[in-house]
């Protein structure tokens, strides 16, 4: 290799190893500084439970976190492998476009005004793996189209095997990988590749069964919305270009269309990403897409860019200044989030990166040592249980919400007959006593005597898509396990709260009608594990359309859990 080269190749591998460490330094500051954000409390209690699988994800977010929190427990003990995982990914995105001789310049510009890049440079997820196992597995895929030998084959069932363990995403890479090079399907080493991954993600398939399969359920039947929206789809692509990048996001794309495929692996970069883009472009039809849930066709959107550049005899001059601008625009809104000023402290959810830590340590001090319990989602009872460094703090997952890991956790046994402290984000009439005012926002309480739920309790139908004409009475045949350990009974003996089975029918998110079952329903006991049959009689609302129909067992005082998947009733 000439000199001339070599020196090239040594400056812009320094250029880019300068960089990521001014990159990691920023990132580890933001971890250092910002409190957990709901999502990412949540995450955490994950590590707590370490399991083959979770409601939302499979596990390898949790593991992420053990590895962290166990060298440091604060919250950047928990961001520690996010800070890490970010420069390590981005520096084997650098290793694999070094076959293009890519401009480090050019790359340093590029990856540093990718927004999304940013957010997860120092924010703990399951994209935090997936990202890194994706940049991984692109950089030891690019040798094996090659080279064809074992240790590579290997090398690839591992990576695969933790992609998967980190986000169900992952799936989508190795899908759009092989339709790009169908030739693999020739080659031994690529069946045992097939082979070795599925034995290895065979324990959370298991786990999958085992609870029922709730994150398929909750994936691809519970999230889906009811009726389109418009507004998901016209969002979506504005939504990735500002993901890309505030000013050259759609540049990149441009560019990454536009390269010319020379290779079979710039052939599998230009169908993973038009291939993810697409796929989600067309789930927007179901409901929202989160601009996040694309994070996987950014590792090829760089190479594709960089590599067109390459192609097209480098970055064009005004890009230069223009991919300045981006980066200071990024960065500005960074420093406004680490310090916490303006609207860092009010907008969506970057508020929750401030205040809750007081917010735990005061609601602490009124519940003492005794459970708390919350109704308004997953986020702020994790966060409540972070702060505190307990596992105190329960979900109750109404019928008004979605199910979590709250509802598959050993957690509400422990308050089964106990005397909580009940918290709500609003006042309940009649009910809260007390309120607490921080900057985290004002909260409302009660003590709740003698708790009842059954918030793991599931009834399960025969369908659930049904048809009926207005006012018809319809008969459910329901069957319920008892999937405690202890045994359950819905009569009202021994306990202060009765409870009640009732059907609720929703139009949208509205609740439109709720119908109770009979007093036969009360008779029920169960064994742990043991299953009972019972019929319920649902009158369809008297005017024609789509509703949503769930079961729900409700005691005094929470509203009632989420207790059967949503069956669609179709009125005409």
């Amino acid at each position: 290799m000439p000199e001339s080269t070599l020196n090239n190749s040594s400056r812009s591998n320094k250029i880019v190893l300068y960089f990521l460490l001014l990159w990691t330094l920023l990132n580890a500051v933001q971890a250092f500084t910002l409190e957990l954000q709901g999502d990412e409390a949540y995450y955490w209690l994950y590590s707590r439970y370490l399991d083959w699988g979770y409601f939302d994800h499979p596990p390898m977010v949790a593991i992420f976190i053990r590895i962290g929190y166990a060298l440091m427990h604060n919250e950047f003990g928990v961001r520690l492998l996010t800070v890490l995982a970010s420069s390590a990914s981005i520096y084997l995105l650098w290793l694999t476009l070094k076959k293009y001789a890519v401009d480090a310049v050019a790359f340093v510009l590029v990856v540093s005004g990718i927004f999304i890049f940013h957010i997860y440079g120092f924010t703990i997820t399951p994209d935090v793996p997936l990202f890194f196992f994706t940049a991984l597995f692109y950089y030891v895929y690019q040798r094996y189209i090659e080279e064809d030998k074992w240790g590579l084959a290997l090398l690839l069932a591992l990576i695969i095997t933790c992609l998967l363990y980190s986000k169900y995403n992952g799936v989508l890479l190795i899908a759009f990988t092989l339709m790009a090079n169908l030739a693999l399907l020739k080659r031994g080493s690529f069946w045992f590749i097939v082979l070795l991954a599925t034995a290895l993600y065979l324990p959370h398939i298991l786990w999958q069964a085992n609870h029922g399969y709730p994150s398929v359920n909750y994936h691809l039947f519970e999230r889906s919305a009811r009726t389109y929206d418009f507004t998901n789809t016209f969002s979506y692509i504005p939504g990735q270009l500002l993901m890309a990048g505030p000013l050259i996001g759609w540049f990149l794309f441009y560019k990454a269309f536009t390269v010319r495929v020379k290779d079979a692996f710039v052939r599998c970069l230009i169908v993973n990403c038009i291939g993810t883009l697409v796929f989600f472009f067309i789930s927007s039809s179901k409901g929202e897409v989160q601009p996040h849930w694309t994070f996987i066709l950014f590792a090829p959107l760089v190479m594709l860019a960089l590599i067109c550049f390459k192609q097209k005899g480098g970055r064009p001059k005004w890009f230069l200044p223009v991919a300045t601008v981006n980066i200071f625009l990024i960065l500005a809104v960074r420093i406004i989030i680490i310090l916490g000023f303006g609207f860092a402290r009010t907008y969506g959810h970057l508020k929750s990166y401030y205040g809750f830590k007081d917010w735990a340590h005061q609601v602490k001090q009124r519940a003492g040592d005794n459970y708390v319990v919350m109704s308004e989602g997953f986020q702020n009872p994790s966060k409540y249980d972070f702060y505190t460094n307990s596992l105190k703090c329960f979900a109750y997952d109404t019928r008004y919400y979605r199910r979590t890991q709250f509802d598959i956790w050993p957690m509400e046994d422990s308050i089964q007959h106990k005397r909580v402290y009940y918290l709500t984000y609003y006042p309940i009439k009649g009910l809260t006593t007390d309120s607490l005012k921080v900057e985290a926002g004002t909260w409302y309480s009660q003590w709740v005597d003698d708790v009842r739920t059954y918030q793991q309790v599931n009834f399960e139908a025969p369908s659930y898509k049904v048809t009926a004409s207005p006012g018809e009475k319809t008969i459910f045949f329901l069957s319920v396990t008892n999937p405690y350990q202890h045994p359950i009974s819905f009569n009202k003996k021994g306990y202060l709260h009765p409870v009640v089975l009732e059907a609720c029918l929703f139009k949208a998110d509205s609740l439109v009608s709720v119908q109770k079952a009979d007093s036969s329903f009360n008779e029920i006991s169960l064994k742990p594990g043991q299953k009972a049959q019972y019929t319920f009689t649902v009158t369809a609302p008297n005017k024609p359309g789509s509703f949503d129909l769930l079961f729900s067992l409700r005691t005094d005082p929470f509203q009632g859990s989420k207790n059967s998947r949503i069956i669609s009733l179709n009125v005409k």
